[in-house]
C-alpha cells in the first residue's frame, strides 16, 4: 500500500514482534484499523503522512480483525486505535480519530527521544563479566519452577505482551515468579543471547527456556501446556 520503507503493514505476529525488536530504542506507531470504519480513511492518511514526514518514525499498521493476537494484546476494542511505542514500552494511546492528538504525541516522543540520545552520554561499561552474567541470570532463572521475564510487574505489564503472558498463566493457575527486564539492561540484553531468542516475554520453566508468547499460546491450544509447566 506504501512505498515508504518506514511504513509496513503487518501480515503476521513474528513479523511485527521482529520489526518492533530490532531497535528498541526506536519510536514507533502501531495503528490498528480496518477498512469498513470510515474514521480510519483519514486517519490512513494521517499515518501515512507522519511516516513521510518523520524517518526515523516506524510506523506499523495492523488490521485488527486480522491481526486478532496483535489486537487482543493490547486491549484494542475499536478503531482507529494508535499507540506509540518505544520497543515495546507504551508511551501513548489515541483511541478514535483524533489527527491532532496523535500528531502531538509523534513529535513530543520523537524530540524527547532525539534529544536524549544526543544529549546524554552513554552508560560506561557494566564491570560485571559475561561470566558473571550468565550466573546471575541462570540464579534467576532457577529462583522458582515457572519464572516470567517480562516487561513491568504483573499486577502493572509495561507491553501488552507481558499482560497477555500473565493473564495466560493466570487463567491455567500456574504458580510463578517474574523478573522486570526493564529494570536490568544487563539481563535484558543478555538473556536474549543465552536463550537465543530475540523478544519478550520469556517462559521459563525448572530453569529451562521454553519459548515465548506466541509458543507458549500454541502449547495451551494443542494441550502441550499443562505437561510442560506441571513438570
Amino acid at each position: 500500500m506504501s512505498t515508504l520503507e518506514n511504513l509496513v503493514d503487518i501480515p503476521s505476529t513474528p513479523q511485527f514482534q521482529e520489526l518492533l525488536s530490532k531497535d528498541l530504542k526506536r519510536i514507533s506507531l502501531i495503528y490498528f484499523w480496518t477498512s469498513w470504519a470510515e474514521p480510519c480513511v483519514q486517519m490512513n492518511q494521517v499515518v501515512e503522512g507522519l511516516a513521510k514526514a518523520y524517518p526515523t518514525l516506524l510506523a506499523l499498521r495492523a488490521k485488527a480483525e486480522e491481526q486478532a493476537d496483535i489486537s487482543d494484546s493490547f486491549d484494542i476494542n475499536s478503531v482507529p486505535t494508535c499507540l506509540v511505542i518505544q520497543g515495546h514500552a507504551l508511551l501513548a494511546r489515541i483511541e478514535g480519530g483524533d489527527a491532532a492528538q496523535l500528531k502531538e504525541a509523534i513529535t513530543k516522543h520523537l524530540e524527547s527521544n532525539s534529544s536524549s540520545t544526543t544529549s546524554h552520554p552513554p552508560s560506561p561499561p557494566s564491570s560485571e563479566t559475561e561470566e558473571q552474567l550468565e550466573a546471575r541470570m541462570r540464579d534467576i532463572m532457577h529462583q522458582s519452577a515457572v519464572v516470567l521475564f517480562m516487561k513491568g510487574e504483573p499486577n502493572a505489564p509495561r507491553c501488552g505482551f507481558s499482560r497477555s503472558a500473565v493473564a495466560l498463566l493466570r487463567e491455567k493457575d500456574v504458580t510463578f515468579t517474574h523478573f522486570d527486564i526493564l529494570s536490568d539492561e544487563n539481563v535484558r540484553q543478555g538473556l536474549k543471547r543465552l536463550n537465543d531468542w530475540p523478544t519478550f516475554p520469556q517462559f521459563i520453566v525448572q530453569g529451562e527456556f521454553v519459548g515465548g508468547l506466541d509458543v507458549v499460546k500454541e502449547m495451551k491450544d494443542s494441550g502441550e501446556f499443562e505437561a510442560v509447566f506441571s513438570a
